[in-house]
C-alpha cells in the first residue's frame, strides 16, 4: 500500500504541475501547489505527498468540461477515489446534476470542475491522455 499511495501522490503531483501549463485550464486545486492556500499545511502535515485527487477547472465553463470529458480515453469516468486507475469526474453532469447552477454555485461546485483522481499508471500515459482530451476542447 505505502509503494501504491507514493504513487498515486507523485502521479498527481505531475499532473497539477502539467495542467498549471497549459492555456485551457482555468485554475488548478491541489494542496502540494506553492500557489495553493492548503500548501504550507500539506508540507507540513503531509510532507512526502498530499493525496492522488486534481481539481481543476477548464476555460469555456461546463461545456468545456463535457468536451474535455467525453475525449478521455485512459481515464475512467467514475466516482471513485484511490482507485489503481486514474478516474474523472464532472460533478456538474453527475453527483450533483440535480442542483441549476446557482444551487451548484452555493454548495461550491463549480460548473467547471473535473475531479481527477490519479491513478498509479505511467504518467506520460496519464499526461498524454489529458493531453489530447485537452486538445479538443
Amino acid at each position: 500500500l505505502h509503494l501504491r499511495v507514493e504513487r498515486h501522490c507523485a502521479n498527481a503531483q505531475a499532473v497539477a504541475e502539467h495542467l498549471l501549463k497549459n492555456g485551457k485550464i482555468a485554475w488548478v486545486n491541489y494542496p502540494s501547489l506553492p500557489q495553493s492556500p492548503y500548501y504550507s499545511l500539506a508540507q507540513k502535515y503531509l510532507p512526502r505527498g498530499s493525496c492522488g485527487v486534481v481539481c481543476f477547472g477548464l476555460k469555456g465553463g461546463r461545456a468545456a468540461a463535457e468536451t474535455f470529458m467525453k475525449r478521455l480515453r485512459l481515464a475512467i469516468v467514475a466516482t471513485h477515489v484511490a482507485d489503481a486507475h486514474t478516474c474523472v469526474l464532472h460533478p456538474a453532469n453527475t453527483t450533483h446534476r440535480q442542483m441549476n447552477d446557482e444551487e451548484l454555485a452555493a454548495a461550491g461546485v463549480l460548473p467547471d470542475l473535473i475531479r481527477l483522481s490519479v491513478g498509479i499508471e505511467d504518467i506520460r500515459d496519464i499526461l498524454a491522455d489529458i493531453d489530447q482530451a485537452l486538445d479538443g476542447v
